[in-house]
């Protein structure tokens, strides 16, 4: 079994560090990917060294991929068509995606929110409404293959349901 993370500079600490380790006590062999596979560092300062660079991925070798969230580091990310199009292709083979607080802003991007019930930062509801979603505010929300969580605060339940919808 195999996931990723994609991630990128100014990510929220935790959110990254607790969904890796979740995976791995799960069995997951874990990839983490980063434009030009840099290492960077999470917004409180959290050493994050890629396994791999967004070219380097296929969908097909993953059944989960976890985007984790950060105000500024979706600033960057939102921007990279090759990780808009790497989530594209993912949630159309039917991967398992998981997207907390501003991570749901990539789902926006991605043109994967319209017609959905989706949760993410309370500071983005009206992006996610505007984009043809549903904003949920929730621990977690389930919509097809897709869960979203609106704050750290409720990583431990996010992943947990994320795992159970990937069995």
């Amino acid at each position: 079994m195999r996931a990723v993370i994609i991630t990128g500079k100014y990510v929220t600490d935790c959110e990254y560090v607790y969904a890796f380790h979740r995976l791995k006590e799960e069995g997951y062999e874990v990839d983490i990917a980063v434009r030009g596979k840099e290492t960077v560092l999470g917004i409180i300062g959290e050493k994050i060294v890629p396994t791999h660079d967004i070219p380097d991925l296929d969908v097909r070798d993953y059944r989960i991929l976890i985007l984790p969230g950060g105000a500024k580091a979706m600033e960057y990310i939102r921007q990279d068509e090759g990780i808009i199009g790497f989530i594209q292709h993912f949630h159309m083979r039917g991967g398992v995606i998981g997207a907390i607080c501003h991570a749901s802003q990539l789902l926006i991007t991605a043109g994967l929110v319209k017609g959905r019930r989706i949760s993410g930062y309370y500071s983005i509801k009206d992006d996610i409404n505007n984009a043809g979603g549903t904003y949920i505010d929730a621990p977690f929300v389930i919509d097809g293959n897709i869960v979203t969580s609106p704050h750290y605060k409720y990583l431990s339940i996010w992943m947990k349901v994320t795992l159970n919808v990937a069995r």
